[in-house]
């Protein structure tokens, strides 16, 4: 990867927790719609001396989409 191409990442991550704080402070509200995809549980490799944990569970909701669009809407001006 190029060297620019980190900020549109970064500006996307960012997005998901403003709107991830925007779902929470509006709880009640449509906003918290959403849907949940990966592990139910995670999974777990013992092998004696060493332990490995897998798990990965993605909540992508109205408020998180919106950060996002407005992430990318703040990197069109930046840009």
């Amino acid at each position: 990867m190029k060297k620019g191409n980190w900020l549109p990442i970064l500006l996307v991550l960012v997005g998901f927790v403003i709107g991830r704080f925007i779902g929470s402070y509006f709880s009640g509200s449509f906003l918290n719609y959403g849907q949940s995809f990966g592990l139910s549980s995670p999974i777990v490799l013992d092998l004696g001396f060493f332990v490995l944990t897998f798990g990965l569970t993605i909540n992508i909701t109205i408020a998180s989409v919106i950060g996002v669009v407005i992430a990318l809407v703040v990197y069109r001006f930046i840009r």
